[in-house]
């Protein structure tokens, strides 16, 4: 067995067992692009050993992607099969858990019309809703894991042949994700340690705002109350310890959704919808976005902001040192799962109800009333750097330092 294969074993393991946590009897929805079927497989594999009652597959290919955005009819992307949503809620409502292997291409949609980007997006999102609420509830363990497509690990590496590029790329995931440890396992469970004293600081602290300053960024963000800071491993109804996003480098909460207000500059690109937003800026007043603009994909950006009210609004605030592995490997990743893992960042969207108390079971009603924003959208965006600074604004209205710059201000011991 050669090196790699070894650590591609190692790392379908950890997916099983510290990313989604496996129980015996329990099935898996595996997502994956027909790329990566080798790898895919032995995930399946590792899931079956875990004692998976089924592995069920959904595949994507984008090429058939392109094609599909392309020439299909307009009504055919305003309209998800319900069949198809239907299956996947079935599935999660039997306990299904849940795996993404995700490489997409960042620019494959950059010559398909906006439009019809938009609104395939739309009809997915109102259509898997449901389904979604499950992942965004934290009802079923779910975990998303890097595979390094041949067209992502070019836009990584552009210089390199496609061989080159992947395997480099494959270097960087391994060294990220801990598979290069002696014990993956026993590394990603002091990683989660590190990350629970300072979500349990944060958590202690109950800012009223967070205040963010550094070049092009004069934002405030108010905090409801009652928040709750997460970050690291999460825990499903039955007690399950799982890990939603691996690698992970960010402990995150809620912003209050009419409580944001100045301007936020964004420090890498995004990658929506099968394009690049660079260089963009929002400007908030009163929690909703009031201007906007981008060098690059600005017309993208502006048909993620009109999905629906809560697009311009904002759903995630997270912090992330700048000293984080994937920051100081100095890569632009062109992929939300690794860039946001090097930077503080912001979601645009749809909060996660477990960032404030009985967020789980409030109704739409109540949730607005507590300030947690509702959308189709949940779409994270970097504005970190080695310049910012963050202070946090106390209920008796004192000032407390927590990033500068860039960097944690403050102890958790």
């Amino acid at each position: 067995m050669d090196k790699q294969e070894e650590q591609l074993k190692k790392y379908a393991k950890l997916a099983i067992q510290t990313g989604v946590n496996l129980q015996e009897g329990q099935g898996l929805i595996l997502n994956s692009p027909v790329e990566a079927a080798g790898f895919t497989r032995m995930v399946a594999r590792e899931a079956y050993l875990a004692g998976a009652k089924n592995v069920h597959i959904e595949w994507n290919d984008e090429d058939l992607t392109y094609l599909k955005m392309k020439h299909a009819p307009m009504d055919i992307l305003k309209n998800f099969p319900r069949w198809k949503a239907q299956g996947l809620e079935e599935m999660v409502k039997d306990g299904y858990a849940l795996l993404s292997i995700y490489g997409e291409n960042p620019d494959l949609l950059k010559d398909i019309d906006g439009e019809r980007i938009a609104a395939a997006n739309k009809a997915g999102g109102e259509a898997l809703s449901e389904y979604r609420d499950y992942i965004m509830n934290d009802k079923v363990c779910w975990s998303i894991v890097g595979y390094p497509t041949i067209s992502w690990a070019k836009k990584v590496f552009p210089e390199q042949t496609a061989e080159e590029a992947q395997a480099n790329l494959w270097e960087k995931i391994f060294s990220i994700t801990r598979i290069d440890q002696p014990d993956p396992v026993k590394a990603w469970a002091d990683h989660n340690e590190t990350l629970r004293q300072a979500r349990e600081y944060l958590n202690r602290k109950q800012y009223k705002q967070l205040v963010y300053h550094a070049d092009g960024t004069d934002l405030t963000i108010d905090l409801p109350e009652n928040h709750i800071w997460h970050g690291g491993s999460a825990v499903s109804p039955n007690g399950v310890e799982f890990n939603p996003n691996m690698p992970t480098e960010e402990v995150f909460t809620m912003p209050h959704k009419y409580g944001v207000n100045g301007t936020v500059k964004s420090t890498k690109p995004l990658s929506y919808g099968g394009n690049l937003i660079e260089n963009f800026k929002l400007t908030f007043k009163d929690g909703k976005v009031v201007d906007f603009s981008a060098e690059q994909g600005e017309e993208t950006l502006k048909h993620l902001l009109d999905t629906d009210e809560g697009s311009r609004r904002l759903g995630e605030v997270a912090l992330v040192p700048h000293e984080s592995p994937i920051s100081q490997s100095r890569i632009i990743f062109f992929n939300t799962l690794f860039d946001e893992n090097a930077s503080c960042h912001l979601a645009l969207g749809k909060a996660y109800p477990t960032n404030i108390e009985n967020g789980p079971d409030m109704s739409k009603q109540d949730m607005d009333k507590h300030g947690v924003n509702d959308s189709l959208n949940h779409e994270d965006f970097m504005m970190g750097s080695a310049e910012l600074n963050i202070d946090g604004i106390t209920k008796d209205g004192s000032k407390e330092a927590i990033f500068r710059d860039g960097s944690w201000a403050i102890s958790f011991e």
